[in-house]
């Protein structure tokens, strides 16, 4: 297969960007946050979801994100790297309609969730 910078760039976005909201975003509120929530606990809390739950999706995300980057050399982690982003983030979107938060909180887990899906289409394709 052929090198496809946009799928790199894709990937390392991916991957920088849940490193960025679970390490040093965490504590810190963001417009996307859930309900009024200005932090990850607190919008786990919003959702309904224990500390216990918080602690396995952002493990889960960032192994994810990590496989991901490292799809980068070895191309047969992509699929279901991606996969399992894509599934988290349809999550996220089903939890902020769950609590009945405005349809722009759910653009960025819709975004990769998309991304996501493109990293799927172009490595089955």
């Amino acid at each position: 297969m052929e090198v496809n910078y946009l799928i790199i760039v894709v990937k390392a976005f991916i991957f920088f960007s849940i490193v960025n909201v679970w390490f040093f975003r965490f504590g810190k509120p963001t417009s996307w946050r859930a309900e009024n929530a200005n932090s990850m606990k607190e919008e786990f809390k919003a959702y309904g979801l224990s500390d216990a739950m918080m602690y396995v999706v952002g493990a889960l995300k960032v192994l994810f994100s990590v496989l991901l980057l490292v799809s980068i050399w070895s191309e047969n982690l992509a699929v279901p790297a991606a996969a399992g982003m894509a599934i988290l983030m349809l999550g996220a979107i089903i939890m902020h309609f769950k609590i009945g938060d405005p349809i722009k909180k759910s653009f960025p887990a819709f975004s990769f969730l998309l991304l996501s899906a493109g990293i799927i289409l172009y490595h089955l394709g």
